[in-house]
């Protein structure tokens, strides 16, 4: 898996079938975590939290500075039909550098806030650790109109 890869966990998709997540309505967040735990597409039931199969909070990055806990919130989320393929669509996350910020982020987790359960959708591999105090941080979706999934047949 090349750094920057979106992988979406199949218990996450799993869910969307379900009517458990609004991708149109909910709040998606991204929260760090340290390489302790590595995340998998196989993680049937990953959560934001107690409950499921793997509770990847537990192993979130110490918050400060400008990474506040639970991670920052995906913007200007929409859920359409681009093209006749649904598709997911968000702006990219920035955290500003602060001494303060997380040193050793390694994964990002996309999860669903809204949902009680808090649901994980997919994970993002940040290649390495990654120091948040060194500089600006951005997990680069390519800007306002990115695809972060599409549903597509052949």
């Amino acid at each position: 898996m090349a750094s920057g890869d979106i992988k979406w966990i199949s218990g996450g998709l799993l869910a969307i079938g379900k009517k458990i997540h609004d991708l149109s309505a909910d709040t998606l967040k991204v929260g760090l975590v340290t390489s302790v735990v590595t995340p998998a597409i196989a993680d049937t039931d990953g959560r934001w939290g107690a409950g499921g199969s793997v509770n990847y909070s537990t192993n979130e990055v110490t918050p400060g500075g400008n990474y506040s806990a639970g991670g920052p919130t995906l913007a200007s989320i929409t859920w359409t039909n681009v093209a006749n393929v649904p598709t997911l669509r968000a702006t990219d996350v920035a955290i500003a550098q602060h001494a303060s910020n997380p040193t050793n982020a390694r994964w990002g987790i996309i999860y669903n806030s809204t949902d009680a359960s808090k649901r994980a959708l997919a994970f993002i591999d940040l290649g390495s650790a990654r120091d948040l105090t060194a500089g600006a941080f951005t997990l680069d979706f390519g800007g306002a109109g990115t695809d972060i999934l599409t549903l597509t047949q052949s």
